[in-house]
């Protein structure tokens, strides 16, 4: 079973077990945090997909520790103008394990070959008495302009 999840602005796909590192979050080493902000959950041939987060829901994971990452050394030079600063930063991350992944109750499920059934162009036109293909000002045969065209 997998879910593609969001935190911290980047998108994960997760599963069970698995060992990521996030951007910080504000837990305690060894605290069960919750993810509600999960787009999609599949398992085998199954996938339920938010419109667009899943009503229901989340993941589970285990804080496992915190650091920082490796150094980007940042370098700017113009060249001719004596002009070279140097400049380094670590982001800070979480570490988490997944511990469960809860699916909720939720719908929309499709399979995983084919597209999530939705509403199809008629049902979101809004528009309950077909396409006449028209529009109801100057539907006589003209063009944009009220020029019909006739000499």
């Amino acid at each position: 079973m997998y879910a593609v999840i969001k935190t911290g602005g980047k998108q994960y796909k997760v599963a069970l077990g698995e060992k990521l590192r996030i951007e910080q979050i504000a837990a305690e080493v060894g605290a069960v945090v919750r993810l509600d902000q999960v787009f999609a959950v599949g398992s085998g041939e199954t996938i339920a997909l938010g419109d667009p987060l899943l009503a229901g829901a989340s993941v589970q994971a285990t804080v496992l520790a915190h650091g920082r990452h490796d150094k980007v050394r940042i370098f700017k030079m113009r060249r001719r103008k004596h002009y070279q600063k140097r400049q380094g930063h670590r982001q800070n991350f979480t570490q988490i394990q997944i511990s469960h992944i809860g699916l909720g109750e939720a719908v929309g499920t499709a399979e995983a070959g084919g597209p999530a059934q939705g509403p199809t162009s008629a049902d979101r036109s809004g528009d309950a008495s077909g396409a006449s293909g028209g529009d109801a000002i100057g539907s006589s045969g003209g063009d944009a302009n009220g020029a019909s065209g006739r000499v």
